[in-house]
């Protein structure tokens, strides 16, 4: 006798231990039983993900969202989905709908801010990050995103302590260690810029 959900949690332990081939095979396994098991096509669309192999999640998810449209994980994985493929206004499409159903999950709240910026809604973007951040002031990909859309704003100062929160919780956080350089490197530059062109306005005056 099988056991679907003692194999989804076999799946997700797998996933957790970046075995995502591995994982995949229980979930396909579990659908040789259960050809409708949502789960499993959201865990499994959850670990291409990981792997970037983006059409192979969005046809697992189209699976898993016509046998359950109103799953939000399902909808949150699309729109994950849809912003990793640059299709912004999509991803928002299926990010708010998550949303409306799982109010204030931080993680929702980062994807959808983040589309929303790259849709030109920048403002509104950064403010649904910082909801996002006040929910898990302590989440790297919170505060790494939030860098990458404040060094983008050229507000360097407010990137530059995101990138630096997150080597404080995580110090062997190589990303973070590079987007900082990267905002230091900027903010000087840019420094320099501003004092040429106000000197070459002085001298025009």
């Amino acid at each position: 006798m099988y056991d679907t959900q003692s194999m989804l949690e076999e799946a997700e332990l797998k996933k957790q231990n970046g075995q995502h081939k591995e994982a995949i095979k229980i979930c396909e396994r579990i659908l040789n039983y259960d050809l409708d098991f949502t789960d499993a096509y959201e865990e499994i669309a959850d670990n291409y993900l990981t792997l970037r192999e983006y059409q192979k999640a969005k046809r697992a998810l189209d699976r898993a969202i016509t046998l359950n449209p109103e799953s939000p994980n399902g909808n949150y994985l699309m729109g994950f989905v849809y912003s990793c493929m640059g299709k912004w206004k999509t991803s928002i499409e299926y990010l708010e709908k998550a949303d409306e159903m799982f109010q204030n999950h931080p993680e929702i709240l980062r994807c959808l801010g983040w589309s929303i910026f790259h849709n030109g809604q920048k403002q509104q973007g950064i403010i649904l990050l910082e909801r996002a951040l006040n929910l898990a002031p302590n989440d790297a990909l919170i505060l790494t995103d939030l860098g990458v859309l404040y060094m983008n704003e050229k507000n360097f100062e407010r990137a530059m302590r995101m990138f630096s929160k997150v080597l404080i919780l995580d110090p062997t956080n190589d990303k973070a260690r590079e987007c900082l350089n990267a905002v230091k490197f900027f903010a000087t530059e840019y420094g320099k810029l501003k004092t040429n062109t106000n000197e070459t306005k002085n001298q025009e005056m």
